[in-house]
């Protein structure tokens, strides 16, 4: 039978070691998301959003429990295996953007795919295109605007057509108007590609955009709604 989720999550703990002793950041947390669908993933500041995205993207490691992305049971692969995984069908939007510096606009974007062994100046300078940028595809990210600098994101995100694509607070650190418009080409993206979306926010307006939406409160699942 055809695998249909993305993502599926069962019993997911993390628990750290701090000058009290454990620390428990997340607990036992289940959910599962069908392929091409979207997720939020929201609550408090310090409710273990950004701790479960890792996790998710097997950037970090649970205390106990599973998470099956794309059918491939994560932690029952090394961590050489994990970024192999990552790079072929998963893409990044951080609220910080993560953009290298002495790179290009365009050098950027084709980043992913010459790591894949991939031709990539056409692909990225379309992907470019595609956000608007065609036009300062040779600036350097410092003389680039907040919201310019996250639609390079994006459009290095979106080159390697991830079959699921993570973003942590993407519009964290823009204006209300920027941040809508990013918002609403990243969702345009999504639906052109047909990949799956997880987005962690503190956006309410944001997170009823999405199909599904995951409400943490001191690391437990305090409410899953299905719109």
């Amino acid at each position: 039978m055809k695998n249909i989720f993305a993502l599926e999550v069962n019993g997911l703990n993390k628990v750290v070691e701090d000058a009290n002793g454990q620390l428990r950041i997340l607990e036992d947390i289940s959910f599962s998301l069908e392929k091409g669908k979207t997720l939020a993933i929201t609550g408090s500041s310090g409710s273990g959003k950004s701790t479960l995205l890792g996790i998710l993207a097997g950037l970090d490691v649970p205390s106990q429990g599973s998470v099956h992305l794309m059918g491939q049971d994560l932690f029952r692969l090394d961590e050489d295996q994990r970024a192999q995984l990552r790079a072929y069908h998963v893409g990044f939007v951080f609220q910080s953007f993560q953009l290298l510096p002495n790179l290009t606009a365009l050098e950027n974007v084709m980043l992913p795919l010459e790591l894949q062994g991939k031709r990539a100046k056409d692909a990225a300078w379309a992907m470019l295109e595609r956000v608007g940028l065609a036009g300062r595809s040779r600036h350097y990210p410092k003389t680039l605007s907040g919201g310019e600098r996250q639609r390079v994101a994006l459009a290095r995100a979106f080159v390697v057509e991830p079959a699921i694509l993570f973003a942590d607070e993407p519009t964290g650190s823009l204006d209300a108007k920027t941040g809508a418009h990013i918002m609403d080409l990243m969702f345009a993206l999504h639906e052109e590609k047909r990949s799956t979306l997880v987005l962690v926010t503190h956006d309410t307006a944001l997170a009823i955009r999405c199909q599904q939406q995951l409400i943490l409160q001191a690391g437990r699942v305090q409410n899953t709604d299905t719109f």
